[in-house]
Parts: structure tokens; C-alpha cells; sequence
């Protein structure tokens, strides 16, 4: 019988940049939303038993990507094998509907979805904290997809804490169709200089964390077409926040009429841009 289980993207609405670390990475604080419930903008991973593991790409940002052992979605199941210390044989298939290197983590995601549904599909009744390490093997991000919901996380990323719900505001994502490579950008900061190490300060309970982004002029750097997007977004009075180290950019609305008003407006005028409302 075959399993489905869903995987969302991530919005980082806190990225703080707080120095590079003598291993070579960076000292990191965020508190990300993982952004269920927006069917357009969610992978759907499914397995079902089979006589060989494989892995099937299909869906509308399928394009590039490879079904070998250098995707997470393998890696990921890979590591499974390697805790039940067997193989675990499946037909994967993967709907693609997140952009790659847009900042919304859709790879990440994949892979935590992986770990998730072939703990169920083969019942190896790992604990949360197992798939937890082998999430933080995989990437930085993986943790948090794990968690759901709210997260702080610390480290490089892959020290997640789940937090209290904090409501969005009306926001508007757009991808420009520009591919922005995550190292580059970590590197540019070496070149334009580190933002002020200033990390996340005490909240009131409930309170949303401040709207930020610390690799936003690295990313620029990187890739000035950003700019255009952020223009855009601030044209139709949205307030806006790159996701990660890019392409995608949300912004954010004093109401949902006002965003969907920036969304209408924007489509017509940029076509080969894609929107999402969430």
C-alpha cells in the first residue's frame, strides 16, 4: 500500500548573521514558519514497497533535478537503511511544486518528508530524536521540518526549538525565476562585509520577531536582478523579506485586501513571475 505525506515550505521571518565560526560556517540565528496549508507551494512525496529503491521526479519545478544518490530524498533514505541495517526496497515518487534555490527550502523539506514516511511505510519505530540526528546530517535546515510549525533555530540552523504559534500578516511571495546559489552568497559576505552581529532580543509572548534578514545585501551582491523584486514589492506598499539567501522574496501587508490589490497589479505586469497569497 502505498504512503503519502506532505512537505511544505519555510519562511524565514528572523535570519541573523551573528560571525563565522572557526569550522568555516556561520554562527546563525533564525525563527522560521513552516508554511503548511499553501497546496501550491508544497512537495508531496509518496513510496510505496517495491523490489529496488527508486526515485521518480514529476511536477512543475521538477526541471533539473536529479533521482540519483546525490538527492536528499535518497540520502535521506539511505539513512534510514543504515539505522534499520537493512535495505528498505520502495518506488519514491516526488511532485515538485516548491522552486529550487528560491530560499524556501524545498529540498530540506523533501528530505525530512522522507525520513518521516519511510519510518512508516517500513514501521522501524524510530524515535523523533534518531530522525532528528539524521535530519541534522542531512542539511540545516531538515530539523526544523521535522518540528513543524515555529521554530527557533540556532547553530548553523540545525539546533531547532519549537516555538509558540505567531500569526502571519497577509503576506505575497514571488519568485522571479532566478536560481541563486546559497554558498555563493555566504561567501559575498566575506567580500561586502558581516551585518552587525545583533541576535534576536526577548519577546513578549505572542509577539511576532522582528521582519530581518542579514544575507540580503550578500544576496544582492550575488545577484543585483534581486533588486527588481524588492522594488516591485515596495511599489505597492508591501513590506518586504527575502527567504533565505534567495530568489524568492515575501512581503508583507497591512490586509489581506491590499496584498491581493499587490498581487493583481503585479501579475500584470510581471508574467514570468510566479505568486503565491498566503
Amino acid at each position: 500500500m502505498a504512503l503519502t505525506v506532505q512537505a511544505p515550505a519555510k519562511l524565514n521571518r528572523f535570519l541573523a548573521v551573528l560571525g563565522r565560526r572557526a569550522d568555516g560556517f556561520h554562527e546563525l540565528e533564525l525563527v522560521t514558519t513552516v508554511l503548511e496549508g499553501v497546496p501550491d507551494l508544497t512537495d508531496t512525496l509518496s513510496a510505496e514497497p517495491a523490489s529496488e529503491l527508486s526515485l521518480t521526479i514529476t511536477g512543475p519545478t521538477s526541471e533539473g533535478l536529479a533521482a540519483d544518490e546525490s538527492n536528499l530524498v535518497i540520502r535521506a533514505w539511505r539513512l534510514l537503511e543504515d539505522a534499520a541495517r537493512r535495505p528498505l526496497p520502495a518506488a519514491l515518487r516526488l511532485e515538485k511544486h516548491i522552486p529550487h534555490g528560491a530560499g524556501l527550502g524545498g529540498g530540506s523539506s523533501d528530505a525530512a518528508a522522507a525520513l518521516r514516511l519511510g519510518n512508516r511505510l517500513f514501521d522501524l519505530n524510530l524515535a523523533d530524536a534518531a530522525l532528528l540526528g539524521m535530519a541534522t546530517r542531512l542539511g540545516s535546515d531538515v530539523p526544523l521540518f521535522l518540528l513543524g510549525g515555529t521554530v527557533l533555530g540556532l547553530g548553523r540552523g540545525e539546533r531547532v526549538f519549537p516555538l509558540r504559534p505567531v500569526p502571519l500578516e497577509p503576506l505575497l511571495l514571488v519568485h522571479p525565476g532566478l536560481y541563486v546559489s546559497t554558498p555563493s552568497v555566504y561567501r559575498a559576505l566575506g567580500d561586502i562585509g558581516y551585518p552587525f552581529p545583533e541576535a534576536l532580543a526577548s519577546q513578549p509572548e505572542g509577539a511576532a520577531p522582528p521582519w530581518r534578514n542579514d544575507l540580503t545585501g550578500a544576496a544582492l551582491w550575488v545577484c543585483l536582478p534581486l533588486a527588481e523584486v524588492r522594488d516591485a514589492l515596495r511599489d505597492t506598499g508591501g513590506e518586504p523579506l527575502l527567504c533565505g539567501s534567495g530568489s524568492c522574496w515575501a512581503a508583507r501587508y497591512a490586509s489581506a485586501g491590499d496584498r491581493d490589490a499587490a498581487s493583481q497589479r503585479l501579475e500584470r505586469n510581471h508574467a514570468a513571475w510566479r505568486f503565491w497569497r498566503v
